[in-house]
């Protein structure tokens, strides 16, 4: 994929606010909170990505089936991989994630920090020791915690209050 290719782009409301996803060669590259108004969807895998959101979010989708290409280091991408293997509801500790796959909890933040497609590369699940951690989306913590509530995820105990 090269940088001249089109970028496609489109916007959807969503309970967590309003996304832009953007496409490229027939991958995702990014979504990206927006105040832009609607747009939408212009190519299959924009269309195929505002439905299985929807979908996320009628909680009737437990997986997304998309195409992506998120640009980052290795590293990234390996820890961007790691946490599409956590299944929906699942929750891993920056620590868990980083012994899985060799790397430091700093490390896997940072990247956690980086991810260009959240929700879908869902770095939601992944929280501190005492809980919480952080959360790079519009809303911060009060997104993660909305999304991890719609998954069902067990979160008692003061996990955010730290």
């Amino acid at each position: 994929m090269s940088e001249t290719d089109p970028t496609n782009i489109c916007v959807v409301d969503t309970p967590v606010g309003r996304v832009c996803l953007k496409d490229r060669s027939g991958s995702i590259v990014l979504l990206t909170w927006t105040d832009d108004p609607a747009s939408p969807p212009t190519t299959d895998v924009l269309r195929d990505a505002a439905c299985q959101l929807a979908e996320y979010f009628a909680g009737t989708r437990t997986a997304f089936s998309l195409p992506l290409a998120p640009a980052g280091t290795n590293h990234q991408k390996n820890v961007w991989a790691a946490i599409c293997a956590i299944p929906f509801g699942g929750l891993r500790t920056y620590g868990n994630l980083a012994a899985e796959i060799g790397s430091s909890a700093r490390a896997v933040g940072t990247a956690c920090g980086r991810n260009p497609i959240p929700i879908i590369v869902p770095c939601h699940r992944i929280v501190s020791v005492g809980g919480g951690g952080g959360y790079s989306g519009r809303g911060g913590i009060q997104t993660k915690l909305r999304l991890l509530k719609l998954e069902g995820c067990n979160l008692d105990g003061d996990w955010f209050g730290r």
